[in-house]
């Protein structure tokens, strides 16, 4: 396993249209030439298919159907209607799970078939897919595992509705004991702004479950069923339905973290000096408060899109692309925390800011750990807490994938689970005698997948 280096940066203390061609026309990009009506043609009203099966309508087929017996199998339906609303927080059945999971992933495989459409099919795409196929492959020992405790573990509380949006769901992670309230990560999950999903997030979930802490894995509408703002705007909505009802599930709503990885450390980052620019303005109106976050965890995140769009050109997220996702060239800004925070006029959002702790792999070829770097750079000149802490090899995929599904004890885990247990000595009494982490994948296998993962 590589050894792991901690580099803090300080102690934590105190006119361009939406769809415009880019210069080059390589042949690598298949989209240049893609108009802003085409890529966004029928995106605005995608009618997402319900995660759970709408119950059968009960229908009477002979012309002799009593009165009684109609008013009768309307009440029933109304009644199973009514009981769907109660499915997310139930003790799952197999029946349930099975239907959930097929609902799902269909979900998933119309989304990127749509996606598809519109990327073509590259040179880069190819061979990007066929490493990630060969990748999941490898894994697949553990994705097998937490698909099941998914699926089927009554600690799972699975597509809880947050808002009106089709993706509008969130899953919850819950401690087998309920002494007391819990610490909670209201968690951004990443996915290239494009595959983001909230089971991404089910490892991750599982692992700190096991460690008394809540997780609250954040859906959200990607690429092209949403843009950047659509993103903001769904998990600011989630992180409000977090603050205002997990005490319900048996959450502290007095310690509430939030965290992102990847694409979605990059959403959570621009949530969240959002909402503190609203809580500065004049009047505004804000459904949760920036000061009920007790710190942000960035982890693999990027928060200076200037600096990104052309490395993720070359990777194969072509420009075009990207600036769609981001609204065009001109919100590149909007959508660059660390260009945002730097302006003098919002000094009073930035000074709201709860800790932030940038989590990175100097190995991460997907964002690299100078994205990290840089911003916690930036949120100390202007006063925010800040630290990074480095992690000598990682790659993208170490830190949220392999490392957890090796087993054991990996510094990451434990620098997060000892922040947010800090000053709670019950807590971190039984993290001391907690047994070490299940493997889940052999170690070859691991490693086989490290070599060929294409993060």
């Amino acid at each position: 396993m590589p050894s792991q280096m901690i580099l803090p940066i300080t102690n934590l203390h105190p006119s361009h249209s939406l769809l415009e061609k880019p210069n080059s026309t390589s042949d690598d990009d298949p989209i240049t030439t893609t108009t802003n009506s085409l890529l966004f043609e029928d995106e605005k009203t995608i009618s997402i298919e319900p995660l759970l099966p709408r119950t059968l309508s009960y229908t009477n087929t002979t012309t002799t159907t009593t009165s009684a017996a109609y008013y009768q199998q309307r009440r029933r339906r109304i009644a199973s209607e009514n009981s769907l609303s109660s499915l997310s927080s139930s003790v799952p059945d197999r029946r349930n799970s099975f239907g959930h999971a097929a609902a799902e992933t269909f979900l998933i495989t119309r989304l990127s078939l749509k996606l598809l459409r519109y990327l073509g099919v590259g040179y880069k795409w190819i061979t990007r897919f066929l490493a990630l196929s060969c990748y999941s492959f490898l894994l697949f020992p553990g994705f097998f595992q937490v698909g099941y405790y998914y699926f089927f573990s009554s600690q799972v509380r699975r597509s809880i509705v947050y808002g009106d949006q089709p993706r509008n769901r969130l899953d919850l992670y819950l401690p087998k004991n309920n002494d007391g309230p819990k610490p909670v990560i209201a968690f951004v999950t990443g996915g290239a702004w494009i595959i983001g999903y909230k089971a991404w997030g089910c490892l991750l979930g599982q692992q700190l479950s096991e460690r008394d802490i809540i997780v609250a894995c954040i859906d959200y509408r990607n690429f092209p069923q949403g843009t950047m703002s659509d993103m903001v705007k769904d998990a600011s909505q989630g992180i409000s339905f977090v603050c205002n009802n997990i005490a319900e599930y048996g959450g502290d709503p007095d310690r509430i973290y939030l965290m992102g990885q990847s694409a979605g450390a990059h959403i959570a980052a621009c949530t969240l000096v959002e909402q503190a620019i609203n809580e500065a303005g004049e009047g505004e109106s804000t459904s949760w408060s920036v000061s009920q976050i007790k710190a942000y965890f960035g982890l693999s995140g990027g928060y200076n899109l200037f600096k990104l769009v052309d490395y993720f050109h070359s990777r194969g997220l072509y420009r075009s692309i990207f600036l769609s996702i981001m609204e065009g060239e001109k919100s590149l800004e909007r959508f660059s925390p660390e260009v945002v925070v730097q302006n003098p006029n919002i000094r009073n959002a930035v000074s709201l800011l709860p800790p932030i702790i940038l989590f990175h792999g100097t190995a991460d070829y997907s964002i690299p750990s100078d994205a990290s770097k840089s911003f916690t750079e930036t949120l100390q000149r202007v006063g925010v807490k800040a630290e990074s802490i480095l992690f000598e090899g990682k790659t993208h995929t170490d830190l949220f994938l392999q490392d957890p599904m090796r087993g054991g004890r990996d510094k990451m885990f434990e620098d997060l689970v000892g922040i947010i247990h800090a000053g709670d000595a019950d807590a971190i009494a039984k993290d001391a005698v907690a047994p070490p982490r299940r493997r889940l994948v052999p170690e070859f296998m691991l490693q086989l997948a490290r070599r060929v993962s294409p993060f």
